[in-house]
């Protein structure tokens, strides 16, 4: 992420923060099972869910 702000300078006014990932995004399989990755993907879309029906009552 680093060398690709610095090359591309035009990715720093895109991407704020210096951040390219959204938090969650990356998932770390080592030592997990599938059906604690599946239990997860459930758990992350069960939040975003959440976090649409918030977001649409901001504007009823």
């Amino acid at each position: 992420a680093i060398r690709l702000f610095q090359q591309y300078e035009s990715l720093a006014k895109r991407y704020w923060g210096r951040h390219l990932w959204a938090r969650g995004y990356c998932v770390s399989t080592v030592g997990l099972d599938e059906e604690k990755i599946r239990k997860y993907v459930q758990w992350q879309e069960k939040q975003e869910k959440q976090a649409e029906a918030v977001q649409g009552k901001l504007f009823d």
